[in-house]
């Protein structure tokens, strides 16, 4: 995934939405959507031989989670995902409609962790704490499937794992999971994502050299290999053959069981799509090339985090139908809402990356070169970028909204736009791997 330092690597709402989004949409509060329908949970993989059995915890984490709104003033895709307002518009309301009522009112958000800081001017939304027993429950399981089932990491290594705070990223990205079960599904996910950029193609034994034939050999853990019975048993076995391949193929196994078939070739595509990114920026390494920001940002398309939110879906028990998903604006709402988070990542990781070994490339370090600014400036216009896409984003959910008020399709959204609000919150909180520049 992006970003993907040494230290286990690679929104909405800091003022309200103006000019036409703001005309169009009085300020509103989304009331929350009812629990979602239950599934059966995933079935836990296999256990390597003479590993111990996983008993989860019985802890309040385990149990339905309502979701908790932010109070969102002005919000384009909030407002149209509530419906209109006034006497004798209650049957319009489509976000309410698949479920029964809350039965009281919900009560104001929690203001966000006051550890770490937004970066100024940067338009993002606020989210509430996300559930601390969940977030000590999903950490709990993935570094056991992480050092137990899959050896992970090196000992030497684990106070990086640690400091990631995946736990927390997951379940502040996912609100509406159901269970941990299904927050486990993309945690794994994540973490052998993760494990691939940063062995890979960075600070952990990554190079760009080579780089498409290693990747062609992990995307076999999630695309399986169709071969004939001779060749078979020397592809099973190079599975086990590092880490990286062994994170892609537990994971993914717990993924398809639990996903429907559309679903799960949903994400070995977007999967795909990761990886050609991955090799764009490995050849602009070996060759020297600073690309134009076009060319930067079209990179960022591929190489970013889409592969997450695109399975929200999957994580909140539920399918947005693959007819549906493949529509031209669903597709254009993914893409910004991957595009928009890359950036904030680009923002963050800014002053680790120029503290990192070799020629880093991200939004501030190509706008520096190709438009011959200083490193000031040029880290403002990248804000400036992102917040231009984040308005894209939600200005073509609440168009895709009203075009498609489908209760699958509108939870959808709010699901992407959880994922892109509890994405900025992650880096805005993780002072462990982030700090800003000094340049305000």
């Amino acid at each position: 995934m992006p970003d993907a330092p040494a230290q286990w690597s690679r929104t909405l709402r800091s003022r309200p939405p103006s000019g036409f989004l703001a005309s169009l949409h009085p300020p509103v509060t989304l009331p929350s959507p009812p629990p979602p329908t239950p599934v059966s949970p995933p079935s836990p993989a296999p256990a390597p031989a003479g590993a111990v059995p996983e008993v989860p915890a019985k802890t309040a984490a385990d149990t339905t989670v309502p979701h908790t709104t932010v109070a969102d003033p002005g919000s384009a895709l909030r407002a149209v995902l509530r419906g209109p307002t006034g006497p004798g518009t209650a049957s319009l309301a489509v976000a309410g409609r698949y479920g029964p009522p809350l039965p009281h009112p919900q009560p104001p958000a929690p203001a966000p962790s006051a550890e770490g800081r937004a970066v100024p001017g940067l338009y993002h939304h606020p989210v509430p704490e996300p559930d601390p027993a969940r977030v000590e429950e999903v950490s709990r399981r993935i570094k056991r499937w992480a050092e137990d089932e899959v050896q992970l990491y090196p000992e030497e290594w684990e106070g990086q794992f640690d400091g990631f705070s995946v736990g927390r990223y997951m379940v502040g990205c996912h609100p509406d999971a159901p269970t941990v079960d299904h927050l486990m599904l993309a945690t794994r996910l994540m973490v052998a994502e993760n494990a691939v950029d940063d062995c890979y193609c960075e600070d952990h034994g990554g190079s760009p050299v080579g780089l498409g034939g290693r990747l062609l050999l992990a995307h076999t853990a999630l695309d399986h290999f169709h071969t004939t019975a001779e060749y078979a048993p020397a592809w099973q076995e190079s599975l086990a053959s590092d880490a990286p391949r062994r994170a892609y193929d537990s994971a993914m196994d717990y993924f398809v069981r639990a996903a429907t078939p559309s679903q799960a070739d949903r994400y070995r595509h977007d999967m795909a799509r990761l990886h050609m990114g991955y090799l764009a920026e490995a050849a602009w390494a070996q060759t020297g090339h600073v690309p134009e920001v076009w060319e930067y940002l079209a990179m960022r398309q591929f190489n970013n985090f889409r592969p997450c939110p695109t399975i929200t879906d999957s994580v909140g028990g539920y399918e947005l139908p693959a007819d549906l998903h493949a529509r031209p604006d669903v597709q254009r709402v993914i893409a910004l809402a991957g595009n928009a988070t890359t950036i904030v990542n680009d923002l963050y990781s800014y002053t680790k990356e120029l503290d990192s070994p070799g020629h880093h490339l991200n939004l501030p370090v190509v706008l520096a070169e190709r438009e011959r600014l200083s490193e000031r400036d040029a880290y403002l216009k990248a804000v400036e970028v992102h917040n231009e896409l984040q308005h894209a984003f939600e200005a073509a959910a609440a168009d895709l909204a009203q075009a498609c008020p489908v209760p699958t399709v509108l939870r959808f959204l709010k699901g992407v736009a959880a994922w892109v609000d509890g994405n900025h919150d992650w880096h805005r909180t993780n002072t462990y791997r982030y700090s800003l520049p000094d340049f305000w």
